[in-house]
């Protein structure tokens, strides 16, 4: 049985829920592989050293940072990262290489940013002629050194034209990049509701005859959305907490004139995303995705406090025509008039995308391990390159 190690870390949430979101689809389709979660800062401190001295994980103090709201920096906060990473190469390369080695994975994958060198070198040097893949968890890569390294014999999986682009720049030809249909969704945000919208809506309070919007920054949640169900005292809101729960018990406690429905940290997003007409939130690549793949025209922000990695996808908002971009929250009361006046044509917009990227990607990783398992060494297949043109052609 082929072993396809997928490597996550817990910053942000987005690229867990990636790796959940292709282990569960690779488990639906039935292929015979072995999928293994790669946690890669336990990989790296396997003794937890780090949470020992600081009382702290490494993904702890980002993770507040996104809930707090207090995002303003890290672009400089980014670099030094970067830097860091960079003089503690070869300290991280032991550790990952003896990892390889002693598991010995046929295909690795990685979902997170600023770490693909080390990654990328480690699998090659430990396990030689396993592929290494990247699946951007982002819209857009923000070089240097942050998805997309230069030079390397790997495959990116990019969501978006745009990265496909940057990829391209970096030097990668057609035969190493793979185009998909958009971001990667967990597979039950392609199911069904059993229960109709307005029956759920009417248990939880909500008048199914009003708009409503959903509110959501992500798993961390994030303060803001405080002042979003302050000043927007008239309209029903659906919000999602995530995993802050003092957030929700804050909201809960709110007066409002129009009725809410709180949810702090649920399993099923896509059903409580369904309750709603139009999406709030942060131009994060999971909300945008989810909400647009639901058929929910957007409203977000880009401003100074927009984090560094997220500002294309203001731009991916406004180029597809899938709802409005403010500067600041003060401008929401404004632009929710502005959205309720263009719905038809924000959620035609939303009709036009087809995002089946979680169901496409499997049929890649084994294009390659079948590839690896030949001749021609790993190397994308034609099937691969075949699937890229046509997601291409949907993309536009």
């Amino acid at each position: 049985m082929k072993t396809v190690d997928l490597v996550y870390f817990n910053a942000g949430g987005g690229h867990r829920a990636a790796a959940m979101a292709l282990e569960a689809v690779i488990e639906q389709q039935r292929r015979p592989w072995q999928v293994r979660l790669v946690n890669l800062p336990q990989v790296l401190d396997p003794g937890g050293s780090f949470r020992r001295v600081t009382g702290l994980d490494p993904e702890d103090l980002y993770n507040w940072r996104l809930q707090s709201g207090w995002t303003l920096g890290l672009a400089q906060e980014l670099k030094l990262l970067q830097g860091v990473i960079r003089m503690t190469h070869a300290a991280m390369l032991r550790p990952l290489q003896q990892h390889w080695a002693r598991t010995e994975p046929d295909l690795v994958v990685s979902l997170v940013p600023n770490f693909n060198r080390v990654l990328y070198e480690s699998v090659r040097s430990a396990v030689t002629g396993v592929p290494f893949v990247t699946v951007l968890t982002d819209m857009a890569d923000l070089p240097p050194h942050f998805w997309i390294e230069p030079g390397q014999d790997q495959t990116l999986v990019c969501g978006t034209a745009r990265a496909l682009q940057q990829a391209r720049q970096a030097g990668y030809a057609q035969q190493q990049t793979v185009l998909t249909s958009g971001m990667v969704l967990r597979p039950s945000f392609y199911g069904h509701d059993a229960v109709p919208r307005d029956e759920r809506c009417r248990a939880l309070g909500l008048d199914p005859s009003r708009p409503t919007g959903v509110v959501m920054f992500g798993g961390q949640g994030s303060r803001q959305m405080l002042a979003i169900a302050k000043a927007l005292d008239e309209v029903q809101l659906v919000l999602l907490c995530g995993r802050n729960e003092a957030l929700a018990q804050r909201l809960r406690g709110l007066r409002r004139r129009a009725p809410q429905a709180v949810f702090g940290f649920t399993e099923d997003v896509r059903a409580a995303m369904t309750l709603g007409d139009f999406f709030i939130g942060k131009p994060g690549p999971g909300c945008l995705s989810e909400a647009v793949h639901l058929g929910l025209p957007v409203i977000t922000t880009r401003n100074a406090w927009t984090m560094p990695q997220e500002r294309y996808n203001t731009e991916w908002v406004r180029e597809h025509g899938l709802g409005l971009v403010v500067p600041s929250l003060r401008q929401l009361a404004q632009a929710l008039q502005a959205m309720m006046r263009r719905l038809p044509e924000f959620r035609a917009a939303t009709a036009r995308l087809d995002n089946r990227a979680v169901f496409e990607i499997p049929e890649v990783f084994a294009d390659l391990m079948r590839a690896s398992a030949g001749p021609a060494g790993p190397a994308a297949s034609a099937a691969a390159v075949a699937a890229h043109d046509v997601a291409m052609a949907v993309a536009g």
